[in-house]
């Protein structure tokens, strides 16, 4: 009997520390500010003797909730704007396990895609192209062990980012 009650005290205090440590969920949609936005096209080198392009977003995080958003993560889906197909994607974490503060801003966090344009065209010419399709990117975030949630979604500036 003694055994059987330490089992259910040692439960209900398991319980109560996992509901108080992790907290209420926060929507992410509303508790994080995208700020600092910039877009373009990043300068990935020359691969196989062609000028590479890669889409790019830099970007910092403001967390506008009461609580600290630990392990928050970001993932930047990138399409071009004729398709429904992701082109690339990108992943990040942007605040690990020490979180990020109720109103604190992140540093800024860099996402770019694996994929982009290559050509023999300068960098400025491959623009002009017109093969050359413009790109959008959609950013997902979540904490803990939260669902991914939809944060927002960005056109990709026709413009040169430098290395």
């Amino acid at each position: 009997m003694r055994m059987r009650a330490v089992c259910c005290l040692l439960a209900i205090l398991l319980l109560a520390f996992t509901s108080t440590a992790c907290g209420p969920l926060v929507d992410l949609r509303v508790a994080l500010e995208i700020q600092d936005i910039s877009t373009g096209w990043f300068d990935a080198g020359i691969v196989n003797g062609k000028n590479k392009l890669v889409p790019t977003m830099t970007f910092t995080l403001r967390n506008k909730s009461d609580q600290t958003l630990s392990m928050l993560q970001i993932n930047a889906v990138f399409r071009r704007v004729t398709e429904k197909e992701e082109w690339g994607n990108g992943f990040l974490t942007a605040a690990g396990s020490q979180g990020l503060a109720p109103g604190a801003t992140s540093s800024p966090l860099t996402v770019r895609s694996q994929l982009g344009y290559t050509g023999t065209d300068s960098r400025q010419q491959m623009f002009q192209n017109p093969l050359f399709l413009d790109a959008n990117v959609e950013l997902f975030a979540k904490y803990r062990s939260a669902q991914w949630t939809r944060i927002g979604e960005y056109p990709i500036a026709r413009q040169l980012l430098a290395p």
